[in-house]
């Protein structure tokens, strides 16, 4: 049986759908920029499609391509919005302290204040991404991944235990 391109491209993107949500809610703190982030991340997939030859997975090439998009969307948004976005703990109201969904959220806020390229490298790692493909989405060197993801650990370490003394 003879499938589309259409039909080849939904069936991928829905088997994957949580990748660009999972971005988005990185890059995004509202969530109406998230809905908008994730629509134009489908938008640039569907337009990239073509040009997607199955060397690599479908996952790890639409990492690529919504990890560009998140970082361009965020550069765009910079430059036409004059204030900052309210943060992450203002939206979600905080649960227990000891809660598994607490320590959760600590976590994602600890990653959201990151620095893009530091946001995308964890989510990647985060994700099971073996070091080799995290460097072949965002274009970076095996070493570089590797320096990186020792560094962030440690700054993440280091904001959750801020966070945590402050409670």
């Amino acid at each position: 049986m003879n499938t589309s391109i259409e039909e080849r491209f939904l069936a991928q993107l829905n088997q994957h759908l949580a990748i660009a949500h999972k971005i988005s809610r990185v890059y995004q703190s509202d969530a109406d920029e998230r809905a908008d982030l994730v629509q134009e991340m489908i938008y640039q997939l569907w337009k990239a499609y073509p040009s997607f030859n199955g060397q690599a997975k479908f996952s790890t090439w639409m990492y690529s391509v919504c990890l560009n998009t998140a970082l361009t969307y965020q550069r765009k948004a910079k430059r036409w919005q004059h204030q900052t976005l309210m943060p992450l703990h203002e939206q979600v109201p905080d649960a227990a302290p000891n809660d598994r969904e607490d320590i959760s959220l600590r976590l994602f806020e600890a990653i959201a204040d990151l620095a893009p390229l530091n946001k995308a490298v964890i989510i990647l790692h985060l994700d099971g991404l073996s070091y080799e493909e995290i460097a072949t989405v965002l274009g970076i060197s095996l070493s570089n991944v590797s320096v990186r993801l020792v560094r962030i650990r440690k700054e993440l370490e280091t904001r959750l235990k801020d966070k945590l003394k402050t409670q």
